[in-house]
């Protein structure tokens, strides 16, 4: 087996090339880490690598890893002092050998046939990314899984640019707002590497598939979209840093991340600019919702002078937005404070409906457009096309 220990000196060349490398990061999940490695090992798709980057763990994942590498040449582990997920995942990128790159989660599962299915569709269309769609998985109190297919029928018949192919900025918005699963999809080695791809490593930082996700859009030139889904995306870990309340402002050293790959690319004050600010009013909103209450006021004071900001400079503008976020984004700049009071004393009288539980392809559009645009929106909409 192979056995990388933190500071150890490694040449890719070392190992030869294989259709697909599976970056595996691993932090205290023992009761989840056996189905997650036995859907890898018993992919269709046999010709992979399997990197496993033990980030620290105190548990026994280290012990279950070492059995896989143990019996399975592919298998391969990196075992290193905690030092967070965007660490790991850099580490696993640079010594992935494979012509496409996977990511799975420890705590997920993928079907047998996703890595054969995905590196069929990246090869046959020369993708720099080929993305699936995913099943939220609940293991309790009974197992189930619902299925989640991403983009639209644009994006799943052709070859599309993300950044090229869409009719205007609000499509494009649209596109770049698709939950952001990093781990449906393969990536072209080469693709990451030519355009430096790679995970925040903010000491503390959580959500780093954000930035992520958002730089390869941001780049990619070739990609499509399946219809099917394939990985299952476990919804009971309370470990997820989504369950974690101690991560306030984590979502904004994201968007400063994103703003930094802009910059240097100079794409700043382009379309892409506005992008990412449509993407950061959502994403501030949602993480002001998953807060508790004193947390949700404190971010909200805290970001209202950088929306507003974006508000002065034109970069996050009326013409981009449905009218009732528009109305949020003013109350928010304006007066945070009774933003806050208004939202808090709504969230009493609320039912919390959430995504995974809308069950059926109609029903899940129906919510989905309600939720992004409105009830009036969608309304008005309809009556116009009469």
């Amino acid at each position: 087996y192979t056995l990388f220990k933190c500071g150890e000196i490694f040449t890719p060349r070392e190992i030869e090339m294989a259709k697909v490398s599976v970056v595996v990061p691993i932090y205290n999940v023992e009761k989840y880490l056996r189905q997650c490695l036995d859907s890898i090992a018993n992919q269709t798709l046999a010709d992979i690598e399997v990197i496993c980057v033990n980030d620290g763990s105190s548990d026994s994942s280290l012990d279950i890893i070492m059995e896989y590498v143990g019996r399975d040449q592919r298998f391969k582990v990196i075992d290193k002092l905690n030092s967070g997920y965007g660490n790991s995942m850099n580490m696993g990128f640079d010594l992935a050998s494979g012509e496409y790159i996977a990511i799975v989660e420890s705590d997920d599962y993928a079907d047998l046939s996703m890595l054969e299915r995905l590196y069929a569709c990246a090869k046959e269309n020369d993708l720099d990314v080929c993305k699936g769609g995913f099943y939220y998985y609940y293991s309790v109190p009974k197992e189930k899984n619902i299925p989640c297919v991403l983009g639209s029928a644009k994006t799943h018949k052709n070859v599309f640019c993300p950044t090229k192919d869409f009719k205007n900025i609000l499509e494009q918005i649209e596109f770049f707002s698709i939950k952001p699963t990093i781990w449906s999809a393969i990536y072209k080695n080469e693709f990451i590497k030519e355009n430096k791809i790679r995970f925040s490593e903010t000491p503390g930082a959580s959500f780093q598939d954000a930035s992520f996700n958002f730089k390869v859009w941001a780049v990619a030139k070739r990609a499509l979209l399946l219809k099917d889904c394939f990985l299952h995306y476990r919804q009971d870990n309370e470990n997820s840093s989504v369950k974690s309340d101690s991560k306030v402002f984590c979502v904004c050293d994201e968007y400063l991340e994103m703003e930094e790959f802009l910059k240097e690319r100079n794409l700043l004050k382009t379309d892409l600019e506005q992008v990412k600010n449509a993407l950061k009013l959502d994403t501030y909103i949602w993480n002001y919702e998953r807060l508790c209450e004193e947390k949700a006021r404190e971010f909200i004071l805290a970001v209202s002078p950088e929306l507003s900001a974006h508000v002065k400079d034109g970069t996050l503008s009326r013409h981009i937005l449905p009218r009732h976020k528009w109305n949020k984004l003013c109350l928010i700049t304006e007066n945070p404070e009774e933003f806050h009071r208004v939202r808090q004393e709504e969230k009493k009288k609320e039912k919390p409906i959430l995504e995974s539980e809308i069950q059926g392809s109609f029903l899940k559009r129906a919510f989905l457009k309600i939720k992004r645009h409105g009830i009036k929106s969608i309304f008005r909409r309809l009556v116009g096309k009469r």
